[in-house]
């Protein structure tokens, strides 16, 4: 009995090892209204979205899914936490889903972006052939939070999820102790460039949600931008007006053509050299489909206010972040590449 006692607090001990709280049927309502109903916790997993695949790889079930989309096969660490990524079939492009591939995966469970689910004639291919499926939608930080929770409770891995759940809540916490009672002209202005230069942050998105967490003033949320294709941009001359003091950018390429460019050359925030790059992990911190919102949080806030978090070492943030939520022992090399917002995903190409 000693043993077996020994064994069992063993296992509870394990990184990755999920244990089932609760048993099914389980009954899981999404933000549009689907429910979804299973008599068991799914064994094969379908992520067709890349939010959903790092919520599974988080949770310790990476190595149960049999689908995914392509954008998670650019993801070093996420190579490095399921080593068969390579060779996972992608039933799925743009948003439409090879119902033919994605049935000869044998999926458990099919997780959705809320854009494809929105769509009729993509949901009634699984509904024909039965399968079992619910989105992963969110747009703000206590709504991927629940999404998050929520994979937990479909996966059976809760304890895991509200690990990560109370942490984030945690670093919401810190960054706002940190940032109180600043007069508005303390404030700095920021101005978050989305991949390209001109595509930037709206109201009602999670990047508006933990920038204004960060007690910072974000130029272009509650703005006139332009709108294509459920995508925001502002002109040259509105960023200018803006004259921001600090910009990030979600690509390095992005950062370096704004440092460059002379037309951005008279913004505060490239005179002072105050351009960053968002730091990339497992996916870009703070990005909508990305899993590492509360290490935007940290981030955002000491380079906005280093005065106010003089104990703040990304370093050890980051180490133990992967560690904790991912079971990586990361090297000093990994965690600069990781800082630096450069080298982290496979093959990934710049937009126009």
């Amino acid at each position: 009995m000693k043993e077996i006692a020994v064994l069992i607090l063993f296992v509870f001990a394990l990184p990755g090892i999920c244990i089932a709280s609760g048993e099914p049927p389980i009954s899981e309502a999404d933000i549009q209204g689907h429910v979804l109903t299973l008599d068991r916790y799914p064994e094969r997993i379908a992520c067709l979205y890349a939010f959903s695949g790092h919520v599974t790889a988080m949770l310790g079930r990476g190595e149960d899914m049999v689908a995914i989309v392509k954008g998670l096969k650019k993801d070093r660490l996420l190579e490095k936490i399921v080593p068969k990524l390579a060779a996972i079939p992608v039933p799925s492009a743009g948003g439409t889903i090879h119902i033919e591939s994605l049935i000869k995966t044998r999926p458990d469970i099919v997780f959705l972006k809320p854009e494809t689910a929105s769509i009729a004639q993509e949901t009634q291919k699984l509904d024909r052939f039965g399968l079992a499926w619910i989105s992963v939608g969110y747009n703000d930080m206590q709504s991927q939070m629940a999404a998050i929770e929520m994979m937990g409770r479909v996966l059976g891995c809760s304890e895991k999820a509200l690990d990560y759940t109370r942490y984030y809540r945690q670093v919401i916490a810190r960054v706002q102790k940190g940032t109180a009672g600043l007069a508005e002209r303390e404030k700095p202005r920021v101005y978050h460039a989305i991949n390209e230069s001109f595509r930037t942050d709206g109201p009602g998105t999670l990047e508006a949600d933990w920038t204004e967490a960060c007690n910072i003033i974000n130029v272009s949320v509650g703005k006139g931008l332009e709108k294509r294709n459920n995508k925001r941009f502002a002109g040259m001359e509105q960023i200018l007006l803006w004259h921001p003091d600090i910009i990030i950018a979600n690509e390095a390429q992005t950062a370096a053509d704004i440092r460059s460019d002379p037309q951005w050359a008279p913004i505060p925030a490239v005179k002072k050299g105050r351009v960053f790059t968002i730091p990339v992990g497992i996916s870009r911190w703070g990005h909508p489909g990305g899993l590492e919102t509360p290490l935007a949080l940290l981030w955002t806030a000491g380079i906005a206010y280093p005065e106010r978090f003089p104990d703040l070492d990304m370093t050890v943030e980051v180490k133990r972040f992967y560690k904790r939520f991912f079971n990586l022992d990361l090297d000093a090399p990994t965690i600069k590449r990781i800082l630096s917002g450069k080298g982290m995903r496979i093959g990934h190409k710049k937009k126009k």
